[in-house]
């Protein structure tokens, strides 16, 4: 009600401005991106608050008028003659130089500001205008592909996106069948991890007594899930999603539940693509779950690993000798893993090498490759487990040779394995993750000397 309230109130306060600047709602008819250029400098140059969230609105409705071309010529512009006053920065610059102290300092940080910072903030300030923003993100990371010159446009753009959405701003929320359609809709329609077919389909994920759902909102988009987990609660660890996500399974009795398996994670908005919410989200959903479930004593997830067959195929530094390259080209047959022999081969070469991968592989800049490692370590996690074939699915097999991880969410090791990873770059990892990859050596080795 207080969101719904404060909307409204927003939306009059732009009506009368529209009146006070005696401009009309913008026409459906395609826009100019020189004329929107225009209003965004009225719009910084102009200090009432109903003028200013009247033409914030204007921009906003009006950007939604441009095709494609007219977006990339005003990202571009936005980019290239929106940066800093260069006559405040030089005269700040001088200040700083002349004598140095805490006000010329200030100064100087403020006048380095690049003039789009305060348009994005004043933008904010429309109604709806948060979630305008994001969409409006979403599009530049479209067109950033083969057009360099929006870099900068992009970092202004994550840095107040970053500080509008972080983790002190998200609200936990559980979903059940009794929360909202629209609700409901959007878990369905975001499912990133497997997919969800049906109603029927996301009832047998979030409404049987050994399922959970949770999904964090932020107060601005308040009907849009950010980010949603969904949870199956177990006996034990699981290596394989079927028996999950199967239609006739027997639910398992809450009281002999021991296990909590997140088996699906999924980002909704893609215009906070690259823009972190902080860490330990997965944490406040384990202490949710311990509230209401004491007895649980494991928390991990099955997860999938989706960079790592490009991985294989791509990379220069694959520790692989010819006779395992050829022995992968098998992956291509149909239903290989139903060839228990080949199954066999193939695991003793692959499942070293998933190892390895999360160990030992790293990008040019030295990050871990796969981002669904990257996100768990950084919420500090363990990797728990290589699971063979825990993903029989077409897209499992496409993108991991149906290989899954278990990673392991254990409190008391949450911080310190955060801070192993953050600051250090270390991968926690079981003893039997690390023998997997001892194993790789030696096989390599004695591969070599034969």
């Amino acid at each position: 009600m207080a969101n719904a309230f404060f909307s409204d109130l927003l939306s009059t306060i732009s009506e009368r401005g529209r009146v006070l600047l005696g401009r009309a709602s913008p026409a459906n008819d395609k826009q100019d991106a020189s004329e929107l250029l225009e209003l965004c400098e009225a719009l910084l140059s102009g200090r009432g608050e109903a003028s200013g969230t009247a033409m914030a609105r204007e921009v906003l409705d009006r950007y939604h008028h441009l095709d494609a071309a007219g977006r990339l010529s005003f990202f571009q512009t936005l980019a290239r003659d929106f940066g800093p006053d260069h006559a405040k920065l030089a005269q700040a610059i001088e200040s700083w130089r002349a004598k140095a102290n805490g006000d010329d300092a200030s100064d100087l940080h403020f006048a380095s500001e690049p003039r789009r910072q305060e348009l994005i903030r004043r933008l904010n300030r429309a109604p709806g205008g948060t979630g305008e923003l994001v969409s409006i993100r979403s599009d530049l990371l479209s067109l950033m592909k083969g057009n360099k010159d929006l870099a900068a446009l992009d970092r202004d753009v994550v840095h107040l996106l970053s500080s509008w959405f972080n983790r002190g701003f998200l609200v936990l929320r559980r979903i059940d069948w009794s929360s909202p359609a629209n609700i409901l809709e959007k878990i369905i329609r975001y499912e990133a991890v497997h997919e969800i077919r049906d109603w029927d389909d996301l009832r047998r994920r979030i409404d049987p007594i050994d399922r959970r759902c949770y999904a964090f909102f932020h107060p601005a988009l308040a009907d849009e899930p950010l980010i949603f987990v969904e949870v199956a609660l177990t006996e034990t660890i699981p290596g394989a999603i079927a028996p999950l996500l199967a239609e006739e399974r027997e639910p398992v009795p809450v009281e002999r539940a021991r296990t909590a398996v997140f088996y699906s994670i999924s980002n909704t908005q893609r215009g906070l693509g690259g823009i972190s919410f902080g860490s330990f989200l997965i944490k406040q959903v384990v202490e949710e779950l311990r509230r209401e479930l004491p007895k649980l004593d494991n928390f991990v997830t099955l997860s999938p690993v989706p960079g790592f067959m490009q991985w294989v195929k791509q990379a220069d530094d694959v520790p692989l000798t010819e006779e395992d390259r050829q022995l992968l080209e098998s992956l291509g047959k149909p239903d290989w893993f139903d060839n228990a022999e080949l199954a066999t081969q193939l695991r003793a070469v692959l499942e070293p090498l998933a190892a390895y991968y999360f160990l030992k592989a790293r990008t040019p800049k030295g990050r871990l490759i796969d981002s669904v490692a990257r996100f768990h370590l950084g919420n500090g996690a363990r990797l728990e487990r290589i699971n063979w074939l825990g993903d029989l699915s077409p897209k499992g097999l496409r993108e991991s040779a149906g290989i899954m991880v278990n990673y392991l969410y254990r409190l008391d090791d949450i911080e310190k394995n955060h801070e192993a990873y953050a600051n250090n770059g270390e991968v926690i990892a079981s003893s039997a993750v690390k023998k997997l990859l001892k194993g790789e050596g030696r096989r390599l080795l004695d591969m070599r000397l034969g």
